[in-house]
């Protein structure tokens, strides 16, 4: 029994009275995929089975490459999240010097002085006095 899949090495063998037919492709050449399985020999790879020699190798990168993945999208959920509270930042800035100036508007002895009017308080004339202790006196 002759194995089929396994390239004979020299010039293989056209059985049939057929000439080899060439690949069409648009442009009159091979196509790119073509191309590159051509240059890394792809097929000399898995001629007696799958190279499983290689499977770890091939696990390592694809770890390395989902890890890879991962850390992007957290990056970039990262930056979302910072752009997001930076904003709420801002909000919560222009509202505390609202409040801030309202405030100090607010406490003004004038105005403080017109919103107790109406419980009948008046603002006083007199001037505070300061209390002096001498020492040992208390």
């Amino acid at each position: 029994m002759e194995n089929k899949f396994k390239i004979k090495a020299g010039k293989p063998e056209n059985t049939s009275n057929t000439p080899p037919v060439e690949s069409t492709t648009s442009g009159g050449g091979d196509s790119m995929f073509s191309g590159i399985e051509k240059r890394l020999k792809l097929e000399s790879y898995f001629e007696e089975g799958f190279p499983v020699q290689y499977l770890p190798k091939i696990i390592f990168v694809l770890v390395l490459a989902i890890l890879y993945i991962s850390n992007t999208h957290y990056a970039e959920k990262t930056v979302r999240d910072i752009n997001a509270i930076q904003a709420e930042v801002e909000d919560m800035r222009a509202d505390y010097t609202t409040l801030k100036s309202d405030l100090m508007f607010a406490s003004k002895q004038s105005e403080v002085a017109r919103k107790v009017k109406d419980f009948g308080l008046k603002e006083s004339l007199t001037p505070p006095y300061k209390i002096v202790v001498e020492k040992g006196e208390y």
